[in-house]
């Protein structure tokens, strides 16, 4: 499996990989990633399973299926979607190089 590029947002293997884990008897739903009014910073990043929405761009790598909608793709073009496991707290993470600046979360950030 490679990463894959779509619209400008990359994902990762791993994290195709942790969605794969999550969806293993769900196939038709995925990983929906937004950017919302809030956090430390003005915007933040939220996660959830879901279906897909008629105006979502859907990602997809080996099955793993990602839902964006058109907005939150806006502020999510040139970032890297990636799973990272350690004993400070696994979890799916965005990397945007378009933020100014983040909070220590990770899930909070300013554009």
């Amino acid at each position: 499996m490679e990463d894959t590029i779509l619209d400008g947002v990359t994902l990762t293997t791993e994290a195709a990989t942790q969605i794969l884990l999550l969806m293993s008897e769900q196939r038709e739903r995925g990983l929906r990633i937004f950017v919302e009014d809030g956090g430390c910073s003005g915007k933040q990043y939220g996660m959830s399973i879901d279906s897909p929405k008629d105006d979502d761009r859907i990602f997809e790598l080996e099955g793993a299926k990602v839902f964006i909608d058109p907005v939150s793709l806006e502020f999510l073009r040139g970032s890297v979607v990636d799973y990272e496991g350690g004993l400070t707290g696994a979890g799916f993470r965005v990397r945007n190089p378009n933020a100014k600046r983040s909070c220590g979360c990770g899930t909070s950030f300013e554009k």
